[in-house]
């Protein structure tokens, strides 16, 4: 596959109407996307990363380092993914592989967004989710696990959001996997280890679970089909 693009800050150029966001960051072609609430729950407003500048953030982007998810923090930044030294946003902190990190509202703001911001900022999420059509989504905390289920699998009446039973837990939706993580803030002793675990069980299988249907087309390239 080649990249669509080699950036790494929001690399579909997504501009909502707020004054400021935090938007997406890593490989536009990655094989797990890590999915937020916003940046007033998952942090980033500093670095203009996801997930980074809270006091979990060194837990987190630990876990996803041990399990091979990125590849750890860029040289010069703190365990938290925030590069203390001149312009944080100017660095590159989170050196993320075949990982993507965005959020379901990117729109940063101290008052909590309502309902139907969140349905308006869904435009933006979904053309990006499926720009990028990563092979595992990995949603973080309650609001982020419900959204992913109820849209992106026929799972969403069946199951229970109980961070605590579905962290680590590995569902099929359609077209993608699906491994809810509880949210950092109220990870208990076992929570990392757990997660960590999970994903390095997942990333010793097949998780792309594609087909080659190529033989059915005319020449001789591959058509890769889930």
């Amino acid at each position: 596959m080649q990249n669509v693009t080699d950036r790494i800050r929001n690399p579909f150029g997504m501009r909502p109407d707020c004054p400021s966001f935090v938007p997406g960051y890593g490989d536009a072609n990655a094989d797990f996307h890590v999915v937020g609430d916003r940046p007033g729950v998952h942090g980033g407003t500093a670095a203009g990363v996801p997930f980074t500048g809270e006091a979990w953030s060194p837990a987190f982007l630990s876990a996803l380092s041990d399990a091979g998810l990125i590849a750890g923090v860029a040289e010069g930044v703190a365990p938290d993914g925030v590069a203390r030294d001149g312009d944080p946003t100017a660095v590159d902190p989170v050196r993320t592989g075949r990982t993507f990190l965005s959020y379901l509202h990117m729109c940063a703001g101290e008052a909590p967004p309502d309902e139907a911001a969140y349905a308006d900022m869904e435009r933006f999420f979904d053309a990006e989710l499926r720009a990028i059509a990563a092979h595992v989504l990995l949603p973080v905390g309650a609001r982020a696990t419900e959204h992913v289920l109820e849209t992106y699998t026929a799972r969403a009446r069946k199951t229970e959001i109980d961070m605590d039973g579905l962290h680590g837990e590995e569902l099929l939706g359609a077209g993608w996997l699906v491994v809810p993580i509880k949210d950092p803030a109220d990870w208990a002793d076992g929570d990392a280890d757990r997660l960590v675990d999970s994903l390095r069980e997942l990333r010793s299988t097949d998780f792309r679970r594609e087909s080659d249907l190529g033989r059915f087309i005319a020449g001789s390239d591959p058509y890769l089909v889930r």
